[in-house]
This record gives structure tokens, sequence and C-alpha cells, in this order.
């Protein structure tokens, strides 16, 4: 299932926090070599994830993690610009229209459909807060990735070439996109959005930092 967590609400699913920060530390460092820390338990944390995020997460029937992205408002502290402000091609993104996504990761026992539902998470959060686009700063590489799953962003600048690339690119969130989405997912528009109202219909509901 997909959950909408803020980072103050990961300490109440422990098994789930883990097993993200374990996966993330699996693909960022072991298998993509960023230059990032590792903590002790073999956890993949950054500065930002210390700000109250929001995360995306499939959630294995295990309650194990098996997919996830982060999510800030553009607002507040971002990556794109306190490390890539080249990417930016010179625009202005700093709009509470517009959320940063960092940190696409996915488990690597993940099903073939789990990116397809996190992308489904990212179009109904974005829907359903009301924004206008989502920037994500990725490896360039990552672009034929997002084509095939059928939502592909508007690429704004590329840093380096290959697959050494780093592209930063903006997601518009659009109603139709669902029916793209849902049967690579493999889920109905009905399941889709009953996971993000539940969140919204929390007794706190979803905040961010920024």
């Amino acid at each position: 299932m997909l959950r909408f967590l803020s980072g103050a609400e990961l300490p109440f699913y422990p098994k789930l926090r883990s097993t993200m920060f374990r996966d993330r530390a699996a693909q960022f460092v072991g298998r993509l070599g960023w230059d990032v820390g590792v903590t002790d338990a073999g956890e993949e944390r950054d500065q930002y994830d210390v700000l109250n995020p929001l995360y995306v997460i499939w959630e294995e029937r295990d309650g194990s993690h098996g997919g996830s992205m982060r999510f800030l408002p553009m607002t507040g502290r971002t990556m794109l610009y306190e490390h890539f402000p080249d990417l930016a091609a010179g625009r202005d993104l700093r709009s509470p229209g517009i959320w940063e996504c960092t940190r696409f990761c996915l488990s690597p026992g993940a099903g073939p459909r789990v990116a397809a539902a996190l992308m489904l998470g990212g179009l109904e959060l974005g829907l359903g807060q009301g924004l206008s686009h989502a920037l994500g700063v990725f490896d360039a590489p990552m672009i034929r990735v997002y084509r095939r799953l059928g939502w592909a962003p508007e690429l704004l600048g590329t840093r380096g070439r290959g697959r050494e690339g780093i592209s930063a690119g903006l997601w518009a969130f659009a109603p139709e996109r669902r029916a793209v989405l849902l049967p690579r997912a493999g889920l109905s528009a009905e399941i889709s959005r009953h996971w993000h109202r539940r969140a919204m219909e929390r007794p706190e509901p979803l905040r961010l930092a920024g």
C-alpha cells in the first residue's frame, strides 16, 4: 500500500523507517556509488531528512519498505538551490505550488509495479495538495525510466554527459495522468485516492516545514 508520512510520523513505523533508510544506502551507495554518508546502522540519511519532509512510501505486506521518495516545498531549503543551482537554468522556482522530490528509491526486492505506484502516489499528493509541479534532481539516465512509466518531466538542465549526467526536471500535476499510471501500477483509481484521502483525514494532516 501507499503511505504518506511526515518525518515526524516515521518513528511510529519503525520497520518501515529502518528498511527505507537501509534500502537508500543499498541503492545510492551500494549500487550507484554516491559519495553520501551511511550511519553505523547501515542507513543513508542526509540534512533534508531532519526538515520534516513528506515521504511517499510503498509499504510491503510485511510492513517493510518497497520504494519511496521525499518531498519538501520549494519555498524552503532544497537540494536544487543548495547543490545544483546551475540546473535551474536561471529560473526562480521558489513557489508554494512546487515541491521538490528527491531520493526516489526502490528496494532491491521491489516488484515491477512499485515504481509506477510511487509515481502515482506523487500525482495523488500533488493533486490533493493543489500543487502545480514537482521538481526533481536525478541521474540523467533516469529520464528513460520516467518515459517508460508514462510520466516524463520537462527537462530544465543537465550537468555532465551519459551515465555521469545529472538533470533537473519539472513534472506537471494533471488529473489525466492517472489513466496512464494506474494500469502500470496495477491499482484502481478508488484505492489510489483512498490512500491519500486517508492520510489527509488523520487528526494531524500532512504538514511540512518551509
